[in-house]
């Protein structure tokens, strides 16, 4: 086999590659139709906000017992069963569907605990494909684990349109099979070796990482980037308002509305691939995230259906890029002996961008409108890229993303 595909030759490797493809290509799909289903009924953008805060919340809270589950516990198995929760979850918000009882308090119940099995699932998926393939195929491993990721995220949402306008209950029913399917896939991997981790305080490994993030300016600088101006400037929760009021597509057009960013990302990952950035990354760096700003203003303020998905676009590239440096830089100016704890730090401020910004733009939209908080936060992710430019001079003038040790190559 070709060796961009040397990961495939192991089965465990395409068994788990597959369930993981289709637990985020069902999660793409119910994540676009709970969202329109429960806009449709209420037109209320605070709900919007709620469906990423109770996601967000469960990963939070039990971010000391989800890390320590994963390296002390058979990852296979917590991986397997937190994806039959899943399954359970969509199980059950298609029955409300079906009975007449989609209600949003119900729905918000559900995937509180569908965020609680995200939260197990997380982390034990990421640390099982070093356990499934050799160490000389493990790069390989985790280029395709984030590739399938990608093409979930494009193909999902767009499925998740065309599948609710059809009908709500064959949304949810594709969502719960294709979730089963990766459950099973995943008890059918051979039970792998893993060291199991020690009886250490897991309160002090993630106090450690927060103490280097916070004494290592690049790296703070790095994370924090991303965290305030997605947090601020994230409009993806808000996409069922544009695509149900704004832009009057409808739930297909919604999918292709959450597909866009994912196509934009795939497109600059592809030209990354080609031609990696090999000079003033700092720089480029704080452009992308500005531009990513602006291009979130342009979508706020769009009435036109191609010029808001060129915005989306946009916004996926631009995106891609500032996590693409920022990701090479949080690695490189990481010393081993602390990178799995600042990876650690790390998960959790992606993820409070991500849900939070959702939850935050929900709230927003409900008391100040949807355009202006859309805009606004375009805004804010402009200001937040000028004002890390100069609180962060190191990370501006940081040049190559070459080297092999903390720092390395990254010489103004």
């Amino acid at each position: 086999m070709a060796q961009g595909f040397s990961a495939f030759r192991h089965s465990a490797y395409r068994r788990y590659f597959t369930a993981r493809f289709l637990a985020a290509f069902a999660v793409n799909i119910l994540s676009v139709a709970v969202a329109w289903q429960i806009y449709d009924q209420t037109q209320n953008p605070a709900l919007l906000g709620w469906i990423g805060l109770v996601q967000f919340a469960p990963a939070l809270l039990l971010v000391l017992v989800t890390g320590v589950a994963a390296d002390r516990f058979g990852r296979r198995n917590i991986m397997g069963l937190s994806a039959m929760v899943e399954a359970a979850c969509a199980g059950t918000i298609l029955t409300l569907a079906v009975t007449g009882q989609f209600d949003p308090i119900y729905v918000l119940g559900v995937l509180t605990v569908f965020g609680i099995a995200r939260a197990f699932l997380s982390p034990a998926s990421a640390a099982l494909a070093v356990n499934i393939v050799p160490r000389e195929d493990f790069a390989n491993a985790v280029g395709w684990s984030a590739s399938s990721w990608q093409l979930a995220a494009i193909v999902g949402p767009a499925a998740g349109g065309l599948l609710y306008g059809v009908s709500a209950q064959t949304a949810y029913s594709v969502s719960t099979v294709a979730l089963v399917l990766s459950s099973l896939l995943i008890f059918a991997i051979p039970k792998p070796e893993q060291a199991r981790g020690g009886t250490g305080s897991s309160l002090s490994m993630v106090l450690g990482g927060f103490r280097y993030v916070w004494k290592q300016k690049v790296v703070l600088g790095a994370i924090s980037l991303d965290l305030f101006a997605v947090l601020l400037g994230g409009a993806v929760a808000l996409l069922p308002v544009y695509a149900r009021d704004i832009l009057e597509l409808g739930p297909m057009g919604l999918g292709l509305l959450r597909a866009a960013p994912g196509v934009g990302a795939i497109a600059v990952v592809a030209v990354l691939a080609v031609t990696p950035i090999r000079d003033h990354a700092g720089k480029i760096l704080f452009a992308s995230v500005a531009l990513f700003g602006a291009a979130t203003v342009v979508f706020g303020q769009s009435t036109t259906v191609w010029l808001s998905i060129l915005a989306l676009l946009c916004i996926g590239g631009f995106d891609m890029i500032s996590v693409y440096i920022r990701e090479i830089l949080l690695q490189l100016w990481t010393p081993d002996d602390v990178r799995g704890r600042v990876n650690a730090v790390n998960s959790i401020f992606i993820g409070a961008s991500n849900e939070l910004g959702e939850a935050r733009a929900g709230f927003m939209a409900a008391k100040w409108g949807t355009v202006f908080t859309v805009v606004a936060g375009g805004y804010a992710a402009i200001g937040i890229a000028g004002a890390w430019a100069v609180l962060f001079p190191t990370m501006r003038r940081t040049r190559h993303l070459q080297g092999q040790e903390a720092g390395d190559g990254l010489k103004a």
